[in-house]
């Protein structure tokens, strides 16, 4: 590996940026491409397969336009936030945590974020806007806001719409959230900012209890973080 982009590579990671190296197997093209721009000379094709195969975390050998590239995907892992140590939380814990997401839960009431409700799993008891602030979401991390709550889902949505965070989502009905909406234009977040909340939260499958919801939501967040095309539950 050239040591420029050997040195570029590491500064990547360091920093958790997602890149993809990208090699030709002819042995004449080495470059990094990132979400947002490029470090070498590539087609177009080849920058798409390489940004797809980032986006999925699909590492491995592929043939485009008559040439043979090996692409080499880093990305920090995939975390998910959620902000409500309620009853939904509580099944959709254990589902992310296999579906391969670190989880973190955010709640400062003592009595729902406790360790026998949420074993083995990392609780943060500070405001939800400290610990925003604190857990710094990336393009790597979902944030899930189920408390119901404006106290505490306003304040983690005020950090999270200033992040990278690649799927956020609030529990409540079409009416909750368009009281959530204006709301949020008062804190002065503009209708795209605003646009990127996915509400009600989840697919639209008739979810109907805890553990329904937490299957939706995770369904919906897995159809977003690949980039299928989704349908919004029903109020």
């Amino acid at each position: 590996m050239r040591a420029d982009i050997f040195s570029k590579l590491q500064t990547a990671r360091r920093s958790k940026t997602p890149v993809t190296l990208v090699d030709g197997l002819d042995g004449k093209t080495q470059a990094l491409v990132y979400a947002d721009k490029v470090d070498g000379d590539l087609s177009e094709a080849v920058v798409k397969e390489a940004r797809d195969r980032l986006r999925d975390n699909k590492s491995g050998v592929a043939e485009v336009s008559g040439d043979r590239w090996f692409f080499d995907c880093h990305n920090p892992p995939l975390r998910l936030i959620i902000v409500g140590a309620v009853h939904i939380t509580q099944t959709l814990v254990p589902m992310a945590s296999i579906a391969g997401y670190e989880v973190i839960v955010v709640d400062p009431r003592a009595s729902f974020a406790t360790a026998e409700r949420f074993p083995n799993v990392t609780l943060i008891d500070d405001w939800p806007d400290e610990a925003m602030e604190a857990l710094k979401p990336d393009s790597r991390t979902a944030v899930v806001t189920l408390t119901h709550d404006p106290k505490l889902d306003d304040p983690a949505l005020e950090i999270t719409l200033k992040s990278d965070a690649f799927y956020i989502t609030c529990l409540g009905s079409r009416r909750t959230h368009a009281k959530r909406v204006e709301r949020l234009k008062e804190m002065g977040f503009d209708d795209a900012a605003i646009g990127r909340i996915h509400a009600p939260a989840g697919l639209d499958i008739g979810a109907v209890s805890p553990a329904e919801i937490a299957i939706s939501v995770l369904a919906e967040l897995t159809a977003v973080l690949h980039a299928k095309p989704i349908v919004a539950a029903a109020a």
